[in-house]
């Protein structure tokens, strides 16, 4: 059994930002050599998420459209009332997605859908580093 434990990290803007993280989680499980097994997946925080998409500009669009329709930004949200820093709608819409993915491997390659791709959806009110924690684990080819 072999584990490899990374991080990919990404910039943010103080949008909704959805970013397509295959590219770098594929890197990451090539570094493992890891022939059969799961990569997981984990953001740290509580105004991000992660998720699969196509990702074209016309999915893009409509997931926003639908996460806004979800969890408006402008409504109501006690959060703000206590902390006084205007994204509670973030932590809404972050707990919906949830913070991580489980992705099985197979022959050395993630089992992703020909049109699906990994990404990661922030929500927070302002710019922000983001650390997304990769774990590989499985068994290398024999």
């Amino acid at each position: 059994m072999r584990i490899q434990n990374s991080r990919i990290f990404v910039e943010t803007t103080s949008g909704t930002d959805i970013l397509d993280l295959t590219a770098p989680v594929r890197a990451e499980l090539k570094k493992a050599a890891v022939d059969t097994g799961s990569v997981i997946l984990f953001i740290p925080g509580s105004t991000a998420a992660l998720t699969t998409i196509e990702f074209e500009s016309g999915a893009v669009s409509d997931l926003k459209a639908a996460i806004e329709r979800m969890s408006p930004e402008d409504m109501y949200y006690a959060h703000n009332e206590r902390w006084h820093d205007g994204n509670g709608y973030a932590h809404v819409r972050a707990a919906i997605f949830g913070p991580s993915l489980q992705i099985p491997i197979l022959a050395g390659e993630m089992s992703l859908g020909t049109w699906q791709q990994i990404v990661l959806l922030d929500f927070d009110n302002r710019p922000r580093k983001r650390c997304i924690m990769v774990q590989v684990v499985g068994e290398s080819p024999s």
